[in-house]
């Protein structure tokens, strides 16, 4: 057989287990998987993958590249953005195309095209963002021939234009149940948010208390009250809910009843939440780690882990939003006007991998599943994408077991001039990133071109939890 690449001598990750193999490469596919591929490859590429890893292109559903927000524009684009995401093993992502004032959601996908094209190193799509529900609600229908599977609304953000009411909620999960597709929900209770922001917004709290009130205004209550909710609506109606950035232990909990229920509901988690707590507030830097939803504490990040290994947490994903310390510093001392969100492409991976792998938390292969797997079968990507099988994309990670990088912003290919995550030491970077074939990362060093990332179509979206996650909740 003739192949154009052959991977040779990993330790291979596959849906049906882990093994030392070669994987032969024709093209943007997978030919083969088997033993002694590069002895009979002849004239191919080979890329040596002994003493590592070979896992598949981790796929991260949620993030937001070049995004209008809290006064100013996300930092990271779909050039640096996706160069952080290959060095990290990310082959595939997903961004959420919103609706400026009077657009439809076409207008909107056309205008997240436009940031992506040319740019992106890998392949993406897009989220639709539903703000509008009265102008919006019938145009659901064209997105879904136009190849996009799933939804967004916010509970919160009335000031940015983009709050979505439980009316709304209720509608377009009719709408997720008639069509097939699915709804992302962005779960805060915005009410009772608005109040306490209020009650706490004045110079002497604000001079005592600094950034630690963006936690002190968001006790995990306004999480859990919100994903209550939306998992009602989503029980009355049928429609497939997705819990977006869960951070609360009451979330997991919330989210493991609705599902020994029935109630068609996923949820994702991020790699901030399983390794920050909120005394990052206490820092003198404090502001930088605010993010919406904020980092909570150990316990909720333990109850996380947890909720990995049950079932009830079926993804991880970033939430990136980048901004610079100059972004940051525009909050001035009051935290309202902090540009939330945190950068994470590129350390997705690392982060899971070392802290779940290493540490013991989770297995390999359980890594795969979530990082890959579940949010490419979920987002209705699977087989093109998140498995090493025969007939998938060529999208690989070579990772070394112990191999480790200490983060310095500096050294990264992300815009931001700080990190969460400054200083530490991780394993789990991609030595070598394949993406449909092609490789963009060498020696952990980009090396693709950028533009090459293509648009993925999509048509249905939504999955119940797998055979092997409802038999590891009922045990």
């Amino acid at each position: 057989m003739k192949f154009d690449k052959v991977v040779t001598g990993g330790t291979v990750v596959t849906p049906s287990g882990t093994v030392v193999a070669d994987i032969g490469i024709v093209g943007e596919k997978i030919e083969a998987i088997g033993t002694d591929l590069g002895a009979a490859a002849n004239g191919a590429t080979r890329i040596d993958a002994s003493g590592h890893y070979v896992i598949p292109g981790v796929l991260d559903v949620h993030v937001h590249l070049a995004l209008p927000f809290c006064g100013t524009v996300s930092s990271d684009d779909y050039l640096s953005g996706t160069r952080a995401a290959a060095r990290g093993g990310v082959t595939t992502l997903v961004d959420f195309a919103i609706p400026y004032e009077g657009d439809s959601l076409s207008d909107a996908a056309d205008n997240w095209h436009k940031r992506a094209e040319g740019k992106s190193l890998i392949d993406y799509t897009f989220h639709i963002c539903i703000t509008r529900w009265d102008e919006h609600k019938d145009q659901i229908e064209g997105m879904i021939e136009r190849g996009f599977s799933t939804f967004k609304e916010f509970m919160i953000y009335e000031s940015e234009g983009w709050q979505s009411d439980d009316r709304a909620l209720f509608g377009t999960l009719e709408k997720m149940k008639e069509h097939g597709t699915m709804l992302l929900v962005h779960a805060e209770s915005a009410r009772v948010l608005d109040e306490l922001i209020e009650r706490h917004h004045t110079p002497e709290l604000m001079a005592k208390h600094g950034a630690n009130l963006h936690a002190m205004t968001r006790p995990n209550f306004i999480e859990a009250e919100a994903i209550q909710r939306a998992i009602m609506w989503s029980e009355i109606t049928g429609g497939q809910l997705y819990i977006v950035h869960m951070s609360t232990e009451e979330g997991a909990e919330l989210v493991k009843s609705a599902q020994m229920r029935g109630v068609p509901v996923l949820a994702e988690t991020c790699a901030q939440y399983l390794v920050l707590d909120d005394s990052v507030f206490d820092q003198e830097d404090g502001h930088l780690f605010a993010c919406c939803p904020q980092v909570k504490k150990q316990t909720d990040s333990l109850r996380l882990w947890k909720g990995m290994r049950s079932g009830e947490v079926s993804v991880v994903s970033t939430d990136t939003c980048t901004f610079t310390r100059e972004q940051k510093a525009m909050w001035e001392g009051d935290w309202t006007k902090i540009p939330m969100g945190l950068p994470g492409l590129e350390t997705l991976l690392p982060i899971v991998y070392t802290h779940g792998v290493r540490f013991g938390r989770i297995s390999i292969e359980e890594m795969c599943r979530l990082l890959s797997t579940n949010p490419a079968q979920i987002m209705g990507l699977f087989p093109k994408k998140g498995a090493i099988q025969v007939g998938a994309d060529a999208d690989l990670a070579i990772v070394h077991p112990t191999h480790e990088i200490t983060i310095d912003p500096a050294e990264m290919e992300t815009n931001a001039d700080w990190s969460p995550y400054e200083g530490w030491s991780l394993a789990g970077f991609s030595r070598t990133t394949l993406s449909r074939g092609d490789v963009i990362v060498d020696d952990y060093r980009v090396v693709g071109k950028a533009g090459r990332g293509k648009w993925l179509p999509r048509k249905k979206a939504g999955l119940a939890r797998t055979e092997s996650e409802t038999k590891m909740s009922e045990a």
